[in-house]
């Protein structure tokens, strides 16, 4: 379906488009320069997540982060990719390399939600 697109949806778009971590609703509209209230930007965000353009990650400190489903380069990130949250600056990246990992015999992974906590290559 083709949506209407709105100055609204497109500051929040840029916003994200020239961010290379991930950002929380929060960061989102403290840099949103045009007037759009709070329950506006979540519909934006919800919207940019059904349909493909962005996804969302929750962290272990329980708040929700959004990013674009491209790398630096701007291929497309493939769905099921890990986060790495930073203790020192608390930036979210997504890791565009492939992390490996085994699970038991039997299981069968559709989708990872996963977000690895620690220490950045900038503020080692």
């Amino acid at each position: 379906m083709k949506r209407r697109n709105t100055p609204s949806k497109q500051a929040v778009l840029d916003i994200l488009s020239q961010s290379k971590e991930a950002m929380s609703h929060e960061a989102i509209q403290d840099k949103v320069d045009i007037d759009i209230n709070r329950a506006t930007i979540y519909r934006i965000l919800k919207q940019f997540c059904e349909d493909g353009l962005i996804h969302s990650i929750v962290a272990e400190d329980g708040k929700q982060y959004f990013a674009m489903y491209m790398d630096c380069e701007g291929n497309t990130l493939p769905d099921s990719h890990f986060h790495f949250r930073c203790t020192s600056c608390q930036t979210i990246t997504c890791l565009e390399e492939k992390v490996d990992f085994s699970l038991p015999q039997g299981y069968n992974v559709e989708s990872v939600n996963c977000v690895l906590t620690g220490t950045c290559i900038d503020c080692r």
